[in-house]
């Protein structure tokens, strides 16, 4: 089988979110956009307005491969 590199598993296994649900974040890191950065279980959450130092609840508004988009609640 001949393997590129380009799919390093980011497609395997479940995501520890769920899009539409809720979750009690901290916010770590700042993204260069102007995110702010928490993860759940390793896997990164943009938190739009989100703040470093900042603990909220957020809700889930989109998953992808590699990272998921959430805003405060």
């Amino acid at each position: 089988m001949y393997c590129t590199g380009f799919n390093r598993g980011f497609n395997s296994g479940p995501k520890p979110v769920e899009e539409g649900k809720e979750y009690d974040v901290s916010v770590t890191e700042i993204s260069r956009k102007g995110d702010g950065i928490a993860r759940i279980q390793g896997f990164v959450i943009f938190v739009k307005g989100g703040q470093v130092g900042q603990n909220c609840k957020v809700k889930i508004t989109q998953i992808g491969n590699r990272f998921a988009t959430a805003e405060i609640v």
